[in-house]
């Protein structure tokens, strides 16, 4: 059974109680609201996730080399314990690179609360997998105004480092004034690991399994400092090359190059 990964029994005992349509309450009081424990085969359940395209023809502004590909199981995939989403080198539509970027956009949209991944990452030289949210609706205008929470990115070419980050109209990577932290877990393309954050009206604190890595605090000081008022979305995607990713080159030898996602709770 999938939950026997779990050590906590607590887990059982909860999710029970949510397949019986009943109430749960974990962590510090926050009840599990949205979930998916991924404990079935096929392509991501499509009441709880979408594809997202719409960057393919521009890079998705970072001069990123994949193509991202809807409903194909080589790039998405739920094998009964994990989903899986994979990076590999293949001609596509004049690019040379296949991935999938998942986001529950309009099917899973919150204001404030825990957000908790638990997850795998691929390494290698030009990869680039994520685990972040960006706002529903945009209320506040284009990136960067409106915000970005990334709960966790990785870039290949430093393998025992992810990094834990938040960008605004004020703070952002464009200025080089973005805030965040890089935190050393060495074992982060070997092992699991749980990815998360606690965010409400006051702050947004970031965890690596139970660690607390960063804090971001709200100055109060209006949207273009702290945006984090609004509904925000999840996005999973495995990227590759960019700005970032590609900084130092991409290495063909790593591909494919995955990352499995055990599963993704969202608790308020």
């Amino acid at each position: 059974m999938k939950f026997l990964k779990n050590p906590l029994p607590v887990f059982l005992f909860s999710m029970s109680l949510l397949n019986f349509g009943c109430a749960v309450t974990e962590n510090n009081g926050h009840e599990l609201v949205w979930s998916d424990e991924f404990d079935y085969e096929g392509l991501p359940d499509g009441t709880k996730w979408n594809y997202d395209t719409i960057g393919n023809s521009y890079g998705w502004g970072n001069n990123e080399l994949q193509y991202y590909i809807v409903e194909r199981e080589e790039n998405a995939w739920v094998d009964g314990e994990y989903l899986t989403i994979t990076a590999i080198r293949e001609p596509w539509n004049d690019f040379n690179f296949t991935s999938a970027r998942l986001t529950t956009k309009e099917k899973g949209d919150w204001l404030y609360g825990r957000m908790e991944i638990r997850a795998k990452l691929p390494g290698g030289r030009g990869i680039w997998p994520a685990i972040w949210m960006l706002p529903t609706d945009w209320e506040y205008g284009g990136w960067p105004e409106s915000g970005e929470i990334d709960i966790m990115e990785h870039v290949g070419y430093e393998p025992d480092s992810v990094y834990t980050t938040v960008h605004t109209g004020a703070f952002n990577h464009r200025q080089g004034t973005q805030v965040g932290d890089a935190t050393y877990v060495p074992d982060c393309e070997d092992e699991f690991h749980v990815y998360a954050i606690e965010w409400n009206k006051e702050k947004i604190d970031f965890f690596i399994d139970k660690k607390k890595v960063f804090t971001f605090n709200n100055s109060k000081k209006g949207p273009r400092e702290w945006p984090f008022d609004k509904r925000f979305h999840l996005i999973l995607n495995v990227a590759v090359g960019g700005n970032w990713g590609g900084l130092h080159g991409v290495d063909d030898s790593i591909f494919p190059a995955e990352m499995k996602i055990d599963y993704v709770r969202i608790y308020q």
